[in-house]
Protein backbone atom coordinates (compact mmCIF):
# COMPACT_ATOMS: atom_id res chain seq x y z
CA UNK A 1 0.00 0.00 0.00
CA UNK A 2 1.16 3.79 -1.20
CA UNK A 3 1.24 5.01 2.79
CA UNK A 4 2.18 8.56 2.03
CA UNK A 5 2.57 10.26 -1.29
CA UNK A 6 3.74 8.92 -3.60
CA UNK A 7 7.28 8.03 -4.14
CA UNK A 8 7.34 5.24 -6.91
CA UNK A 9 5.66 8.04 -8.94
CA UNK A 10 9.28 10.28 -8.31
CA UNK A 11 11.26 7.20 -8.60
CA UNK A 12 10.09 6.57 -12.34
CA UNK A 13 10.20 10.40 -13.17
CA UNK A 14 13.95 9.40 -12.31
CA UNK A 15 15.93 8.12 -10.08
CA UNK A 16 18.63 9.81 -11.62
CA UNK A 17 18.45 12.61 -9.21
CA UNK A 18 21.04 14.46 -11.18
CA UNK A 19 18.43 16.37 -13.66
CA UNK A 20 18.00 20.27 -12.37
CA UNK A 21 15.29 19.05 -10.25
CA UNK A 22 16.46 16.05 -8.44
CA UNK A 23 14.14 13.83 -10.71
CA UNK A 24 11.15 15.56 -9.37
CA UNK A 25 7.87 16.23 -11.20
CA UNK A 26 7.23 20.07 -9.85
CA UNK A 27 8.27 22.02 -6.73
CA UNK A 28 10.95 23.09 -8.62
CA UNK A 29 10.75 26.32 -6.36
CA UNK A 30 11.11 23.85 -3.20
CA UNK A 31 14.08 22.35 -4.61
CA UNK A 32 15.79 25.28 -5.24
CA UNK A 33 15.34 26.43 -1.62
CA UNK A 34 17.07 23.37 -0.24
CA UNK A 35 20.12 23.31 -2.75
CA UNK A 36 20.30 27.09 -1.29
CA UNK A 37 20.49 25.81 2.16
CA UNK A 38 22.70 22.95 1.34
CA UNK A 39 25.71 25.14 -0.83
CA UNK A 40 25.09 27.95 1.41
CA UNK A 41 25.81 25.81 4.85
CA UNK A 42 22.77 27.49 6.06
CA UNK A 43 20.91 23.79 6.46
CA UNK A 44 18.08 24.09 9.15
CA UNK A 45 17.44 21.36 11.85
CA UNK A 46 13.72 20.77 10.83
CA UNK A 47 11.59 21.07 8.00
CA UNK A 48 8.06 20.53 7.34
CA UNK A 49 6.86 19.84 4.13
CA UNK A 50 2.81 19.78 3.45
CA UNK A 51 -0.06 19.64 1.06
CA UNK A 52 -2.52 16.60 -0.29
CA UNK A 53 -1.31 12.98 -0.25
CA UNK A 54 0.08 11.83 -3.30
CA UNK A 55 1.80 14.99 -4.25
CA UNK A 56 5.42 14.22 -3.57
CA UNK A 57 5.89 15.58 -0.02
CA UNK A 58 8.03 12.24 0.79
CA UNK A 59 9.70 12.07 -2.16
CA UNK A 60 11.29 15.67 -1.73
CA UNK A 61 11.95 14.76 1.35
CA UNK A 62 13.97 11.27 0.75
CA UNK A 63 15.76 13.54 -2.17
CA UNK A 64 16.85 16.18 0.30
CA UNK A 65 18.06 13.24 2.38
CA UNK A 66 19.90 11.95 -0.56
CA UNK A 67 21.50 15.51 -1.04
CA UNK A 68 22.76 16.01 2.67
CA UNK A 69 24.27 12.70 2.47
CA UNK A 70 25.52 11.70 -0.96
CA UNK A 71 29.21 11.27 -0.75
CA UNK A 72 29.70 11.63 -4.64
CA UNK A 73 27.87 14.85 -4.85
CA UNK A 74 27.68 15.36 -9.04
CA UNK A 75 27.43 19.42 -7.85
CA UNK A 76 27.09 21.48 -4.68
CA UNK A 77 23.02 20.36 -3.70
CA UNK A 78 22.85 17.26 -6.50
CA UNK A 79 23.08 13.84 -4.67
CA UNK A 80 24.21 11.56 -7.43
CA UNK A 81 21.69 9.20 -7.14
CA UNK A 82 23.33 6.25 -8.13
CA UNK A 83 25.65 5.25 -5.52
CA UNK A 84 24.94 3.09 -2.42
CA UNK A 85 23.84 5.86 0.39
CA UNK A 86 21.29 6.97 -2.36
CA UNK A 87 20.15 3.66 -3.21
CA UNK A 88 19.12 2.96 -0.05
CA UNK A 89 18.13 6.53 1.36
CA UNK A 90 15.69 5.78 -1.83
CA UNK A 91 14.27 2.32 -0.43
CA UNK A 92 13.87 3.73 3.28
CA UNK A 93 16.78 1.12 4.37
CA UNK A 94 19.18 3.48 5.29
CA UNK A 95 21.20 3.44 8.47
CA UNK A 96 21.24 6.77 9.49
CA UNK A 97 17.84 7.45 8.03
CA UNK A 98 15.16 6.95 10.58
CA UNK A 99 11.07 6.64 9.41
CA UNK A 100 8.28 6.89 11.60
CA UNK A 101 5.05 6.70 10.80
CA UNK A 102 1.42 5.20 11.87
CA UNK A 103 1.15 1.83 11.56
CA UNK A 104 -1.20 2.40 8.47
CA UNK A 105 -2.65 5.61 6.72
CA UNK A 106 -5.52 7.21 9.00
CA UNK A 107 -3.74 5.69 11.94
CA UNK A 108 -1.92 6.82 14.95
CA UNK A 109 1.59 7.61 15.56
CA UNK A 110 2.43 7.19 19.04
CA UNK A 111 4.86 8.58 21.90
CA UNK A 112 6.43 5.26 22.63
CA UNK A 113 7.44 5.35 18.24
CA UNK A 114 9.59 8.91 19.36
CA UNK A 115 10.60 8.01 22.35
CA UNK A 116 12.45 5.32 21.05
CA UNK A 117 13.79 7.61 18.53
CA UNK A 118 15.11 10.27 20.83
CA UNK A 119 17.28 7.26 22.14
CA UNK A 120 19.19 6.66 18.93
CA UNK A 121 19.50 10.51 17.68
CA UNK A 122 22.17 11.06 20.68
CA UNK A 123 24.88 8.68 18.65
CA UNK A 124 26.71 10.22 15.91
CA UNK A 125 26.00 9.08 12.41
CA UNK A 126 27.05 5.39 11.47
CA UNK A 127 27.95 6.88 7.96
CA UNK A 128 26.97 10.02 6.50
CA UNK A 129 26.92 13.59 7.68
CA UNK A 130 23.73 13.58 9.00
CA UNK A 131 21.33 11.38 10.99
CA UNK A 132 17.59 12.22 9.36
CA UNK A 133 14.50 11.33 10.92
CA UNK A 134 11.68 11.47 8.74
CA UNK A 135 7.91 11.39 10.72
CA UNK A 136 5.08 11.00 7.68
CA UNK A 137 1.83 12.21 8.30
CA UNK A 138 2.68 13.66 11.38
CA UNK A 139 -0.73 15.19 11.86
CA UNK A 140 -1.68 11.33 13.06
CA UNK A 141 0.47 11.79 16.12
CA UNK A 142 -1.29 11.68 19.15
CA UNK A 143 -1.20 14.88 21.47
CA UNK A 144 1.37 13.08 23.87
CA UNK A 145 3.55 12.24 20.54
CA UNK A 146 3.71 15.75 19.42
CA UNK A 147 4.52 17.26 22.58
CA UNK A 148 7.49 14.99 22.61
CA UNK A 149 8.55 15.78 19.38
CA UNK A 150 8.64 19.71 20.76
CA UNK A 151 10.96 18.57 23.37
CA UNK A 152 13.66 16.51 20.36
CA UNK A 153 12.89 19.75 17.85
CA UNK A 154 14.35 21.81 20.70
CA UNK A 155 17.16 19.96 21.74
CA UNK A 156 18.51 18.20 18.76
CA UNK A 157 21.84 17.21 18.50
CA UNK A 158 23.70 19.65 15.43
CA UNK A 159 24.05 16.25 13.40
CA UNK A 160 20.44 15.71 13.33
CA UNK A 161 17.89 16.71 10.77
CA UNK A 162 14.01 16.40 11.04
CA UNK A 163 11.89 16.56 8.23
CA UNK A 164 8.11 16.05 8.51
CA UNK A 165 5.04 15.64 6.22
CA UNK A 166 1.44 16.76 6.53
CA UNK A 167 -1.23 17.75 4.88
CA UNK A 168 -0.99 21.10 6.61
CA UNK A 169 0.62 23.32 9.05
CA UNK A 170 -2.66 24.04 11.01
CA UNK A 171 -3.33 20.57 11.26
CA UNK A 172 -0.18 20.39 14.10
CA UNK A 173 0.37 21.58 17.48
CA UNK A 174 1.39 25.18 16.72
CA UNK A 175 4.77 25.46 18.28
CA UNK A 176 5.65 22.48 16.38
CA UNK A 177 5.63 24.42 12.85
CA UNK A 178 7.32 27.54 13.86
CA UNK A 179 10.44 25.83 15.12
CA UNK A 180 10.26 24.33 11.30
CA UNK A 181 10.76 25.50 8.31
CA UNK A 182 7.67 25.25 6.07
CA UNK A 183 7.60 24.52 2.38
CA UNK A 184 3.84 24.40 1.33
CA UNK A 185 3.72 22.25 -1.81
CA UNK A 186 0.57 22.95 -4.23
CA UNK A 187 -0.95 20.40 -6.81
CA UNK A 188 0.59 20.72 -10.00
CA UNK A 189 -1.50 21.82 -13.12
CA UNK A 190 -4.05 19.04 -14.48
CA UNK A 191 -2.44 19.31 -17.60
CA UNK A 192 1.55 18.58 -16.64
CA UNK A 193 0.21 15.19 -14.56
CA UNK A 194 -1.97 14.56 -17.60
CA UNK A 195 1.42 14.58 -20.29
CA UNK A 196 3.27 12.91 -17.35
CA UNK A 197 0.60 9.90 -17.38
CA UNK A 198 0.63 9.80 -21.40
CA UNK A 199 4.25 9.27 -20.84
CA UNK A 200 3.92 6.61 -18.74
CA UNK A 201 1.48 5.00 -21.14
CA UNK A 202 -1.78 5.82 -20.39
CA UNK A 203 -4.25 6.88 -23.08
CA UNK A 204 -5.53 10.41 -24.11
CA UNK A 205 -8.54 9.95 -22.75
CA UNK A 206 -7.62 7.67 -19.53
CA UNK A 207 -4.68 10.32 -18.84
CA UNK A 208 -6.95 13.33 -18.92
CA UNK A 209 -9.64 11.46 -16.27
CA UNK A 210 -6.94 10.58 -13.82
CA UNK A 211 -5.06 13.89 -14.29
CA UNK A 212 -8.63 15.71 -13.14
CA UNK A 213 -9.23 12.82 -10.46
CA UNK A 214 -6.03 13.01 -8.60
CA UNK A 215 -6.20 17.50 -8.75
CA UNK A 216 -2.95 17.82 -9.91
CA UNK A 217 -1.04 15.03 -7.80
CA UNK A 218 0.86 12.94 -9.53
CA UNK A 219 1.25 9.97 -7.16
CA UNK A 220 -2.11 9.83 -6.65
CA UNK A 221 -2.66 9.76 -10.31
CA UNK A 222 -0.13 6.79 -10.72
CA UNK A 223 -1.99 5.06 -8.57
CA UNK A 224 -5.49 5.21 -10.05
CA UNK A 225 -3.70 4.55 -13.46
CA UNK A 226 -1.73 1.16 -11.94
CA UNK A 227 -4.53 0.07 -9.32
CA UNK A 228 -7.99 -0.77 -11.53
CA UNK A 229 -9.41 -1.66 -7.92
CA UNK A 230 -8.98 2.02 -6.64
CA UNK A 231 -11.09 3.47 -9.37
CA UNK A 232 -13.57 0.72 -9.39
CA UNK A 233 -13.93 1.30 -5.67
CA UNK A 234 -14.10 4.79 -5.87
CA UNK A 235 -17.13 4.54 -9.12
CA UNK A 236 -18.88 2.66 -6.75
CA UNK A 237 -18.39 5.09 -3.63
CA UNK A 238 -19.87 7.75 -5.72
CA UNK A 239 -22.39 6.03 -7.37
CA UNK A 240 -23.71 5.05 -4.05
CA UNK A 241 -23.71 8.29 -2.86
CA UNK A 242 -25.70 9.85 -5.71
CA UNK A 243 -28.47 6.55 -5.05
CA UNK A 244 -28.87 7.62 -1.44
CA UNK A 245 -29.42 11.29 -2.20
CA UNK A 246 -32.63 9.68 -3.08
CA UNK A 247 -33.32 7.33 -0.83
CA UNK A 248 -35.38 7.55 2.83
CA UNK A 249 -34.03 7.45 6.06
CA UNK A 250 -34.22 3.59 6.87
CA UNK A 251 -32.01 2.60 3.52
CA UNK A 252 -30.00 5.41 4.74
CA UNK A 253 -29.14 3.83 7.99
CA UNK A 254 -28.57 0.18 6.29
CA UNK A 255 -26.31 1.81 4.14
CA UNK A 256 -24.53 3.39 7.11
CA UNK A 257 -24.20 0.15 9.21
CA UNK A 258 -22.66 -2.14 6.27
CA UNK A 259 -20.26 0.96 5.79
CA UNK A 260 -19.03 0.71 8.86
CA UNK A 261 -19.14 -2.96 9.96
CA UNK A 262 -15.41 -3.88 10.39
CA UNK A 263 -16.11 -7.11 8.84
CA UNK A 264 -16.46 -5.87 5.50
CA UNK A 265 -15.00 -2.24 5.91
CA UNK A 266 -11.83 -1.16 7.97
CA UNK A 267 -11.62 2.19 9.30
CA UNK A 268 -9.19 3.59 6.58
CA UNK A 269 -11.58 2.61 4.07
CA UNK A 270 -14.56 4.41 5.67
CA UNK A 271 -12.16 7.16 5.49
CA UNK A 272 -11.01 6.96 1.98
CA UNK A 273 -15.09 7.00 1.08
CA UNK A 274 -15.66 10.02 2.90
CA UNK A 275 -12.56 11.84 0.96
CA UNK A 276 -14.03 10.72 -2.19
CA UNK A 277 -17.61 12.34 -1.15
CA UNK A 278 -16.07 15.27 0.38
CA UNK A 279 -13.75 15.42 -3.23
CA UNK A 280 -17.70 15.41 -5.26
CA UNK A 281 -19.39 18.04 -3.02
CA UNK A 282 -16.40 20.29 -3.34
CA UNK A 283 -17.06 20.05 -7.31
CA UNK A 284 -20.56 20.96 -6.78
CA UNK A 285 -19.50 24.21 -4.33
CA UNK A 286 -17.47 25.01 -7.13
CA UNK A 287 -20.89 24.84 -9.74
CA UNK A 288 -23.17 26.43 -7.40
CA UNK A 289 -20.79 29.07 -6.78
CA UNK A 290 -20.48 29.38 -10.61
CA UNK A 291 -16.94 28.94 -11.26
CA UNK A 292 -15.44 27.58 -14.00
CA UNK A 293 -13.17 25.83 -12.87
CA UNK A 294 -11.59 21.72 -14.14
CA UNK A 295 -13.80 19.40 -12.04
CA UNK A 296 -11.68 16.93 -9.91
CA UNK A 297 -14.66 14.07 -10.77
CA UNK A 298 -14.65 14.75 -14.63
CA UNK A 299 -16.73 12.36 -15.47
CA UNK A 300 -19.58 12.65 -12.81
CA UNK A 301 -19.83 16.14 -14.52
CA UNK A 302 -23.74 15.63 -15.56
CA UNK A 303 -24.48 14.63 -11.54
CA UNK A 304 -22.64 17.67 -10.34
CA UNK A 305 -24.19 20.48 -12.26
CA UNK A 306 -27.56 18.40 -11.97
CA UNK A 307 -27.26 18.95 -7.89
CA UNK A 308 -25.47 22.89 -8.38
CA UNK A 309 -28.97 23.33 -9.77
CA UNK A 310 -30.92 22.35 -7.37
CA UNK A 311 -29.17 23.15 -3.82
CA UNK A 312 -28.90 26.85 -2.35
CA UNK A 313 -24.73 27.89 -2.12
CA UNK A 314 -25.44 27.85 1.98
CA UNK A 315 -26.07 24.39 2.03
CA UNK A 316 -23.63 23.53 -0.21
CA UNK A 317 -20.67 24.96 1.47
CA UNK A 318 -22.44 23.38 4.90
CA UNK A 319 -22.34 19.81 2.97
CA UNK A 320 -18.39 20.49 1.88
CA UNK A 321 -17.50 21.42 5.79
CA UNK A 322 -19.43 18.37 7.01
CA UNK A 323 -17.75 16.22 5.23
CA UNK A 324 -14.38 17.60 6.44
CA UNK A 325 -15.22 17.35 9.86
CA UNK A 326 -16.47 14.06 9.57
CA UNK A 327 -12.86 12.83 7.90
CA UNK A 328 -11.33 14.96 11.24
CA UNK A 329 -13.48 13.29 13.74
CA UNK A 330 -12.62 9.73 12.29
CA UNK A 331 -9.32 10.65 12.79
CA UNK A 332 -9.89 11.75 16.21
CA UNK A 333 -11.33 8.16 17.26
CA UNK A 334 -15.06 8.67 17.41
CA UNK A 335 -17.49 6.72 16.65
CA UNK A 336 -17.47 5.33 13.38
CA UNK A 337 -21.16 3.80 12.58
CA UNK A 338 -22.79 6.96 14.21
CA UNK A 339 -20.45 9.47 12.38
CA UNK A 340 -21.93 7.42 9.05
CA UNK A 341 -25.41 7.79 10.11
CA UNK A 342 -25.25 11.34 11.45
CA UNK A 343 -23.24 12.33 8.25
CA UNK A 344 -25.92 10.21 5.66
CA UNK A 345 -28.66 11.80 7.68
CA UNK A 346 -27.63 15.26 7.03
CA UNK A 347 -27.35 15.03 3.30
CA UNK A 348 -30.80 16.25 1.28
CA UNK A 349 -32.85 14.26 -0.46
CA UNK A 350 -33.05 15.16 -3.58
CA UNK A 351 -35.40 13.14 -6.30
Amino acid sequence: MTTDDGRRTMSRAGTGTTSKNWGLLGHEWAVEMLKQHLTRDSVRHAYLFTGPPGLGRRTLALRFAQALNCPNPVAPGEPCGKCKTCQQIERMQYADLAVIQAEKEGGTLKVEQIRALRHSLVLKPYQGKYRVALFLRFQEANPNAANALLKTLEEAPAHVILLLTADTAEQLLPTIPSRCEILRLRPLPVETVETYLKERGAGAASARLLAHISGGRPGYALRLMEDKDTLEFRAKRLDDMNSLLKSNRRERFAYAEKLTDRKNEAKERFRETLLLWLSFWRDVLLRTAGSESPLANVDYTKAVDALAAKLTLPEVRKLVSDAQGAIDKLERNVNARLLAEVTLLDWPKVS
